[in-house]
C-alpha cells in the first residue's frame, strides 16, 4: 500500500518559517518525481515545487521562488519543503504527491492529474 505521511504544518507568523515533511512508504521512492501542491477552500490547486528523482531538477512557482526550497532524502524516503519569509498568501493546506515517472523540470510541470498517489495535506497558516 502505498502511503504519503504530510507533516510539519502550523501557525507562524509572516516573514517566519516552516519545514514540512512527506513520509513516503510502499514505492520505490527513488524511481520517481515528487512535488507540493498547495490549496485554499475555493481556489485551485497550485503546484508549489517539484524535484526529480535525484534532485536534479527542480521546479518552483513563481509565487514562492527564492524563498521555498524543496529537497528529498532518499535514503530516508522523506521529501521536504523548507519554507522562508512566509506571507499570508502561503495560507492553504499543502499536499505532497507523487509524480507516474521521472521529470525533467525544464520542459516543464505536470499537470495536477497526473499525480497518482497524494498525502492527506497538512495546514500552514500564515498571520500578518
Amino acid at each position: 500500500e502505498v502511503q504519503l505521511q504530510a507533516s510539519g504544518g502550523g501557525l507562524v507568523q509572516a516573514g517566519g518559517s516552516l519545514r514540512l515533511s512527506c513520509a513516503v512508504s510502499g514505492i520505490t521512492f527513488d524511481d520517481y518525481a515528487m512535488s507540493w501542491i498547495r490549496q485554499v477552500p475555493g481556489k485551485e490547486r497550485e503546484v508549489v515545487s517539484c524535484t526529480s528523482k535525484s534532485d536534479g531538477s527542480t521546479y518552483y512557482a513563481d509565487s514562492v521562488k527564492g524563498r521555498f526550497t524543496i529537497s528529498r532524502d532518499n535514503a530516508k524516503n522523506t521529501l521536504y519543503l523548507q519554507m522562508n519569509s512566509l506571507k499570508s498568501e502561503d495560507t492553504a493546506v499543502y499536499y505532497c504527491a507523487k509524480d507516474q515517472r521521472d521529470r525533467d523540470y525544464g520542459l516543464g510541470y505536470p499537470p495536477v492529474y497526473e499525480y497518482d498517489y497524494w498525502g492527506q495535506g497538512t495546514l500552514v497558516t500564515v498571520s500578518s
